[in-house]
């Protein structure tokens, strides 16, 4: 990825993630599965349901320490099959 967070940000920091993924109640688990794997952390994910509830919105802080740190986490929450966004 061609992304300038390393002349933007000093790291270590914290940033916010908001992930967007099909209803289901072990979202929020997968995901955090997810962030021990390469951030491991105790984390207290933000929970919302859609308007007519087929998706959730977890938003969750993760301290990163470089901008491949980033890229990696980006690249390895989209590639879960419950997950669509991303930001």
């Amino acid at each position: 990825m061609k992304t300038k967070f390393d002349e933007l940000l000093e790291f270590p920091t914290v940033l916010n993630f908001k992930v967007m993924g099909v209803a289901s109640d072990d979202l929020p688990d997968v995901i955090i599965a997810e962030l021990q794997k390469h951030t491991p952390g105790d984390y207290s994910p933000k929970i919302k349901p859609s308007s007519k509830g087929t998706y959730l919105s977890v938003a969750i802080a993760v301290t990163v320490t470089s901008k491949e740190h980033i890229e990696m986490i980006y690249e390895t929450l989209t590639a879960l099959e419950q997950v669509r966004y991303v930001l």
